[in-house]
C-alpha cells in the first residue's frame, strides 16, 4: 500500500502525551527507553504527522462505523434503507426509527457521532496544550502551522456536531475539568468559521503531503460548506461566502476531476486528483471501511473471492433509482444490479432487483435479492472485511456544484449551468448530448416521484418533486454525491427532509425537530448542564 507514505494516520496510533523516536534505517544500534519525557524530545516538521495523527482517528470509526455517520446522514435521508431481511437487520427497529424519523434520545446513530466528535475535540485540546505549555517542544514556525492544523480538525469536529445537535459545549481548554454549559446554534457557527478563518494564515498550501489532512484548501472547503448551509444552521444565507471559499480552491489550480468517476472510490483511491480531504482507510492498518459487508448479499463472497461472507442489509430506494437517466453512467458505478457471478465458475450466484417490498415491522421481509446495493465504494478481488478505499469528504466535484448551488440561489442559473454541465460530462460520455444542463431547467422541479411505496412496488399517496425550489439542481446532487454520507443535509436545505413521503416515511408530525438530532439522553445524564433540543 502507498496511500500512507506522505501522511502515515492511519498506519500510526500514537498515544497522546508521548512520542517515540524511530532511528534512521541504517542505524541498527538500539536504545529502549520505559518511557519518553517531553524535555528528552526535540520533534521537527517532519514528526508532525506522527504528533497529529490521534487527532485524526476518531474520524475513521466515526464515517464508516457501525451504525456511525454514514447511516446517520444515509438511513435518515431518500437515497439508502435497510429492509429487514431473512438474515435479520430489525435490530430492534434502529433502521425503521432511523427511515421514519421516529428515533429517541438513545439512538446510537446520533449518539455515536456525538461521541466520535467530542473524541476528536478531546484529542486536540490535549495535544494544543502540550505545544502550548511546552511539553511538546515545536520550533516557533512548526507549532504555529501545527496549532492551525489543530484548531481546523477541532473546527472540522464541531462542524459536524452544529450539523447534527446544534446546541452542544464548547470546549477549548484540555484542563478544565467543570461541566461546560451548551451553546445556542449560532454560537457554535461563530466558532466553528472563527477558527477556520483563524487557522488559514498558517495552514499548509501542500497537497501531496497533506493527503488525509486538513491543509488550506481543505479548510476552505469546510468553510464553504458551512456557509452552504448558513440558512439552516443561523437563518442567514452566505451565498456569496461560499463563491469566494469555492473561488479560491478552484483558482489555485490545484485539483481537477477526475477523468473516471469510480476512481474516486476505488481502492486505490489516494491517487485521485479529485479529493481534497479524505478519511484513509486499510484493510490492515486502517480498518472500519465494512460498507460491502453492510449492502452485499452473503453469497456475494463468491463474486469477489472474499474470505468472509458480507451481512446482506442496507440497499437503494427504488424510487431513487427511478430518477436516474438510464444513460447516466453513474446508475451503474453506484449501484450493483442484475446477475452477480461467481468469479470462479461464471455461475450466477444472486441477481439484484430494483423493487423492496418494505422496510419491515409489519410482517414484511425484504427477499435477499431485492434492492440495488451500494457499489460506489468499489470491491476489489479478495477483498477481507474490510476494505482499502478511502472516504473522500471533500472533492473537487462538490466544489463546483457548492458554486453552482449559491449561483443558482442569487439568480446566475446559466453560470451555474455551466458547472453543472461540467461535472455531468464525465457520466455521460458516451452521450455528450445529455452531459449539457441549462439554467432553466436546473430552475425546474425534482424528477424523484416522492409518496409512499406499496409491497408490489407502487408509489401511492404521492406528494411528487415538481414543487420543490431548484428540485432539479437536489436531483443532481443526488445523482452525483449519493452514498456520500451528505444527502440529509442536502434535503434539509431544500425543504425535502421536512416535507415529503419516500418509501415507507411519511413526514414526522413534527418535522422540522427533527433537522436536529436530539443530545444523548446518557450526555444529559453526565451533564445536567444540557438542554435537550426541542421536540424530544
Amino acid at each position: 500500500m502507498q496511500k500512507f507514505k506522505s501522511s502515515s494516520i492511519a498506519l500510526w496510533g500514537l498515544v497522546l502525551g508521548s512520542m517515540a523516536v524511530t532511528p534512521s534505517c541504517t542505524d541498527l544500534h538500539e536504545q529502549v527507553y520505559s518511557e519518553v519525557l517531553g524535555n528528552t524530545v526535540n520533534p521537527t516538521e517532519r514528526d508532525l504527522p506522527f504528533i497529529l495523527a490521534p487527532t485524526y482517528a476518531s474520524f475513521r470509526s466515526l464515517m464508516f462505523g457501525w451504525q456511525g455517520y454514514f447511516d446517520l446522514q444515509e438511513e435518515s435521508a431518500d437515497h439508502i434503507i435497510t429492509p429487514v431481511r431473512p438474515n435479520g437487520w430489525d435490530d430492534a427497529g434502529t433502521y425503521r426509527r432511523m427511515h421514519q424519523h421516529t428515533w429517541n434520545t438513545e439512538q446510537w446513530q446520533p449518539y455515536n457521532t456525538w461521541n466520535q466528535a467530542y473524541a476528536t475535540i478531546t484529542k486536540v485540546n490535549m495535544v494544543i496544550m502540550q505545544i502550548e505549555e511546552g511539553t511538546l517542544p515545536l520550533p516557533e514556525e512548526v507549532g504555529l502551522t501545527a496549532l492551525a492544523e489543530l484548531r481546523a480538525t477541532r473546527a472540522m469536529a464541531y462542524y459536524l456536531l452544529l450539523d447534527n445537535h446544534g446546541n452542544v459545549p464548547i470546549v477549548t481548554d484540555y484542563r478544565d475539568a467543570s461541566l461546560p454549559e451548551p451553546k445556542t446554534r449560532q454560537q457554535l457557527y461563530d466558532f466553528v468559521v472563527k477558527e477556520l478563518t483563524e487557522a488559514l494564515p498558517n495552514l499548509s498550501t501542500d497537497v501531496r503531503s497533506m493527503y488525509g489532512r486538513i491543509n488550506v484548501w481543505a479548510a476552505r472547503a469546510l468553510l464553504a460548506k458551512v456557509y452552504l448551509n448558513a440558512q439552516v444552521y443561523i437563518g442567514t444565507a452566505q451565498w456569496e461566502k461560499v463563491i469566494s471559499e469555492t473561488d479560491a480552491i478552484i483558482q489555485s489550480n490545484e485539483y481537477r476531476l477526475d477523468d473516471i468517476y469510480s476512481a474516486v472510490f476505488s481502492h486505490t483511491n489516494q491517487s485521485s486528483p479529485e479529493i481534497i480531504f479524505a478519511v484513509p482507510y486499510d484493510e490492515v492498518y486502517g480498518q472500519g471501511n465494512q460498507i460491502h459487508m453492510k449492502t452485499l448479499d452473503p453469497l456475494s463472497r463468491l463474486v469477489y473471492g472474499m474470505a468472509a461472507g458480507p451481512w446482506g442489509g442496507n440497499c437503494a430506494v427504488p424510487q431513487f433509482i427511478d430518477s436516474y437517466d438510464t444513460d447516466d453512467s453513474r446508475l451503474y458505478d453506484s449501484w450493483i444490479q442484475g446477475p452477480q457471478l461467481n468469479a470462479t465458475t461464471g455461475a450466477v450466484v444472486i441477481d439484484y432487483v430494483k423493487n423492496v417490498p418494505g422496510i419491515g415491522g409489519d410482517g414484511v421481509i425484504a427477499p435477499a435479492n431485492t434492492g440495488y446495493r451500494i457499489g460506489k465504494y468499489k470491491v476489489k478481488q479478495g477483498a477481507t472485511s474490510n476494505l482499502d478505499n478511502d472516504y473522500p469528504m471533500f472533492r473537487y466535484a462538490d466544489i463546483l456544484m457548492m458554486k453552482a448551488e449559491a449561483l443558482l440561489r442569487t439568480g446566475r442559473a446559466d453560470e451555474a449551468a455551466v458547472l453543472v454541465s461540467q461535472v455531468r460530462a464525465r457520466a455521460f460520455k458516451e452521450h455528450p448530448e445529455k452531459a449539457t444542463v441549462t439554467g432553466a431547467q436546473l430552475l425546474q422541479g425534482s424528477n424523484y416521484n416522492y409518496g409512499i411505496q406499496s409491497v408490489d412496488g407502487t408509489v401511492n399517496a404521492t406528494n411528487g418533486g415538481a414543487d420543490i425550489q431548484y428540485g432539479r439542481f437536489l436531483d443532481e446532487l443526488g445523482w452525483e454525491f449519493t452514498a456520500e454520507a451528505r444527502r440529509r443535509q442536502d434535503i434539509i436545505r431544500f425543504g425535502v427532509f421536512q416535507t415529503k413521503s419516500w418509501f415507507n416515511h411519511r413526514p414526522h408530525a413534527n418535522a422540522q425537530s427533527r433537522t436536529l438530532f436530539p443530545i444523548p439522553n446518557a450526555e444529559i445524564s453526565k451533564n445536567p448542564n444540557l438542554k435537550q433540543n426541542p421536540g424530544y
